[in-house]
C-alpha cells in the first residue's frame, strides 16, 4: 500500500479530489483539504471509502494497534535467532508509573543484569505510542524480517556481536513467542509492591481490548534464579537509573 502523509492527493467520492494535511495512524483519521474550501474535512480510513489519486483505496485495520513493540521485537529475536544470532536477547520490564513497558536489546554474554547499552537498542512503549517505529529506518509495517534488516543496517558491529549458540535460551524464547504471539509480550520484573517474584514470567497484553492470558505459565529465563541476590538487585537499580539519564 502506498504510504499516507501530509501533501498525499486524495480522492473522495462525494468531495473528489483533495489534499491530506494531517494523519493520525494510531486512530486512523485523517484530514484533507478539498478544492477551495478553507477548512479541512475530517475522514476516517476504516470508513469513509478514501482512495488514492489513481484509485487504489487506502485500507486500515480496524483492530486497534499494538501500544508497544515488544510482540514484533519478540518475532525479530526469533527471526535472528534461527539465522545464528542465538546471543540475542531481549529485557523488557514496566516504568515505574505501570503505564508503558521498556525494552532493551543486548548481544554477547547473558547477563540479565549488566547489560551492555548501545544507543538505538532500547526503548519505551510511551514513544512507540505516538510514533509506531523502533528506529533503525523501519517502517510501522515492517515485517520481522524486514525489521532485522534495518537493524543489521543500523547497527552491524552491535548485531555481530550476536552471532554464536545459546540453545538454552533459544529454546526459552522459541517457547515464549509460541504461547505469547501475537497477543501479548513477557515482562522480565514486576512491580515489588505487589509482593515477591512471581513463580512465572509476568505476561502483558500488547494492545487494549486483548482478554487476560491464559495459556501455560512461562518460566524465567535460563540463568534468571542464579542472578538475583539482593546487591545484584540494588546494582540493576542503579544501572537502569543511569539508562534513563541518558534519555
Amino acid at each position: 500500500m502506498k504510504p499516507v502523509a501530509p501533501g498525499t492527493i486524495i480522492f473522495h467520492r462525494y468531495r473528489g479530489y483533495g489534499v491530506v494535511t494531517t494523519v493520525n495512524l494510531l486512530t486512523g483519521w485523517i484530514s484533507a483539504r478539498f478544492g477551495s474550501e478553507a477548512r479541512t474535512l475530517d475522514l476516517n480510513l476504516s470508513s469513509d471509502e478514501v482512495q488514492h489519486a489513481d484509485g487504489e483505496p487506502i485500507l486500515f485495520r480496524r483492530s486497534p494497534p499494538d501500544r508497544m513493540p515488544h510482540a514484533r521485537l519478540m518475532e525479530m529475536v526469533r527471526e535472528l535467532h534461527r539465522a545464528g544470532y542465538q546471543k540475542l536477547y531481549l529485557y523488557s520490564w514496566p516504568k515505574p508509573s505501570g503505564l508503558h513497558w521498556r525494552w532493551h536489546l543486548f548481544t554477547g554474554q547473558r547477563n540479565w543484569m549488566q547489560r551492555p547499552w548501545r544507543e538505538g537498542w532500547y526503548g519505551s512503549g510511551a514513544d512507540y505510542n505516538v510514533n509506531p517505529v523502533i528506529g533503525w529506518g523501519d517502517a510501522p509495517t515492517a515485517t520481522p524480517a524486514e525489521l532485522a534488516s534495518c537493524l543489521a543496517q543500523f547497527d552491524p558491529h552491535g548485531l555481530a556481536h550476536a552471532l554464536g549458540r545459546d540453545e538454552d535460551h533459544t529454546d526459552w524464547f522459541a517457547a515464549a513467542c509460541e504461547n505469547l504471539l501475537p497477543h501479548y509480550a513477557f515482562s522480565l520484573s514486576w512491580d515489588r509492591r505487589d509482593g515477591p517474584q512471581p513463580a512465572s514470567v509476568p505476561v502483558i497484553p500488547v494492545r487494549r481490548g486483548v482478554p487476560d492470558y491464559v495459556g501455560p505459565p512461562l518460566p524465567w529465563p535460563p540463568g534468571w534464579s542464579r542472578m538475583w541476590s539482593a546487591g545484584a538487585m540494588r546494582a540493576s537499580g542503579d544501572v537502569g537509573t543511569a539508562v534513563e539519564s541518558l534519555k
